[in-house]
């Protein structure tokens, strides 16, 4: 057996002396300065964990109490944001995994009991920690790049060895799950958040072993994968793991039996498909299309309802969404059954028809080439009198009127490949459309006439009351100087009344008859003002 390397990282050691007397000999007390109880901040190379030369299946004495050192040896944790500190101490880490990793996976007898808690603590002490905030806020998966994981050597090791460990043919779940169980499942789902690809990438593939190998965790893991999904879906909108997690769906529904339970129906209506209401769709949509699809192959009665879940979150702005939509419901018609296409034919090629008809080019290049497809062209065919009328329409505004010469194309494709399976109904729409045109051609130049004459009512009317608004003011003063004369001349001929009558009792009614001309004569205005009252519109 190799000598012991004796490497400190602070200073020498105490112990180091009481080691000295071991090195280069072939004797088993590499390991006092464990038996002693001495811990200290440092990592010791230890002797290479090996069988008895008889290679018998079972571990010897010494070999499992080496292999438990290393193990407890690789639970001291290190600072990897410091490139320069413990990198003696950080290689032999390196080191003692990787051998640890070769061991458990080359050798059988192994795993005995005894080894099972402390391959446990090392492999929580390792990977298990709070996963550090973005140091984005603003962190968009499509456009940065992720922050990777600063100990991802030891880490990888680590998740490594956990993988081997649960692989091994001497791996015993039955002893495991004291140690894996519903708390070790939940820490291992929150690392799902990590920014690491890499570590994601490690994560789901242990957690597809553990559900594999531990029927009583089952339930569990799909119900905290479920409650993930929503509160992705309808509180944080931001989880690093959606992908993954959705891919070991995969596999899982893969396997449900027949027939589907509820909870697994309900799980599907309930989370799955308003997980497509999510703003990173796009980084998940192609395990997410791949689920559904899963669930339409296990029980083919769930179209009608995933179709017309699809339909009601379809979006309306997101154009990238909508090409995203197109090609899982192209995924889905693949493998409709006609008895299914019939519930949902109309409804769906409604939302189609719209998509051809969108200006965005590529919404409607996808919808179109659902006619390159030859099992939907059969779907179609087989239904032209359902189908035709609700697409027509659309088809033919686009090849007189669409931007793009491409979709242009593409439409005349489509026109000429319909027109072929019902010649006689496509007759008759091209009869009724353009009918319909000239009617609705009609109802606009009806309407253009109508505000034409509305546009030229109100401007009459709001020259008549410029007009007015000039004319009132005059009108008023004129009434007030007519006001204002009639009761001067009415107090002046009274005066001349009374003083008349009062001087010349003998004065006869002449008089006072030649006194009113007079009075009447002294201001002509108010004539005036009464025929300005007169010629406006309210006297009138």
């Amino acid at each position: 057996m190799s000598h012991v390397f004796l490497l400190l990282l602070q200073r020498e050691s105490p112990v180091s002396a009481a080691m000295s007397c071991c090195v280069g000999i072939e004797h088993h007390c590499t390991v006092c300065h464990w038996i002693s109880g001495w811990r200290p901040h440092a990592v010791y190379s230890l002797p290479g964990v090996k069988f008895d030369s008889c290679n018998t299946p079972t571990m010897s004495e010494l070999s499992q109490e080496l292999f438990t050192q290393k193990l407890q040896q690789c639970c001291m944790l290190f600072d990897f944001f410091d490139s320069v500190m413990d990198l003696k101490s950080k290689e032999i880490k390196r080191a003692t995994l990787n051998e640890l990793v070769d061991y458990v996976s080359t050798n059988r007898g192994v795993l005995v009991e005894s080894s099972y808690p402390e391959i446990s603590n090392m492999i929580c002490t390792n990977i298990f920690r709070t996963l550090p905030p973005s140091d984005n806020p603003d962190f968009d998966p499509e456009e940065d790049e992720p922050t990777l994981e600063a100990s991802w050597p030891h880490i990888q090791l680590v998740y490594e060895f956990l993988l081997r460990f649960l692989e091994n043919p001497d791996f015993q779940p039955s002893i495991a799950k004291r140690y894996i169980d519903q708390k070790f499942v939940l820490q291992l789902l929150e690392l799902f958040d990590s920014e690491d690809p890499r570590e994601r990438d490690f994560l789901k593939t242990i957690l597809h072993r553990i559900y594999g190998k531990f029927l009583g965790l089952r339930a569990f893991i799909r119900k905290q994968i479920n409650n993930i999904f929503l509160r992705f879906i309808y509180e944080t909108e931001h989880f690093n793991g959606v992908a993954e997690l959705l891919e070991i769906l995969g596999s899982i529904i893969n396997g449900f039996a027949l027939p589907l339970k509820a909870e697994h129906k309900q799980f599907l209506m309930k989370v799955l498909i308003p997980l497509h209401t999510a703003k990173g769709l796009s980084l998940f949509h192609a395990q997410l299309a791949y689920c559904v699809v899963q669930f339409l192959e296990k029980d083919p009665t769930l179209t009608e309802p995933v179709i017309r879940g699809l339909l009601k979150f379809w979006p309306k702005t997101c154009s990238q969404k909508e090409v995203m939509y197109l090609g899982e419901i192209e995924e889905i018609l693949d493998v409709i059954e006609p008895t299914q296409f019939n519930k949902i034919q109309e409804p769906l090629f409604k939302q189609i028809s719209r998509c051809v008809a969108n200006p965005h080019f590529q919404v409607a290049e996808r919808a179109l080439y659902f006619w390159n497809n030859e099992y939907i062209l059969s779907l179609i065919e087989e239904n032209i009198d359902k189908i035709l009328p609700v697409m027509f329409g659309s088809l033919y505004r686009i090849s007189k009127e669409h931007w793009n010469p491409t979709i242009v194309a593409l439409v005349y494709n489509v026109l000429k490949t319909l027109m072929e399976m019902n010649c006689t109904l496509f007759d008759e729409l091209t009869s009724s459309y353009k009918a319909d045109r000239q009617r609705e051609k009609k109802k606009e130049q009806e309407r253009d006439e109508l505000w034409k004459k509305l546009d030229e009512l109100r401007l009459s009317d709001a020259a008549l009351v410029q007009n007015n608004s000039h004319g009132l003011p005059g009108v008023q003063n004129n009434n007030n100087n007519n006001n204002n004369n009639n009761n001067n001349s009415s107090s002046s001929s009274n005066n001349n009344i009374s003083s008349s009558s009062s001087n010349n009792d003998n004065d006869n009614q002449d008089k006072s008859v030649d006194s009113a001309p007079a009075v009447a004569t002294d201001d002509r205005e108010p004539d005036v003002g009464v025929a300005a009252i007169e010629s406006t519109p309210c006297a009138k």
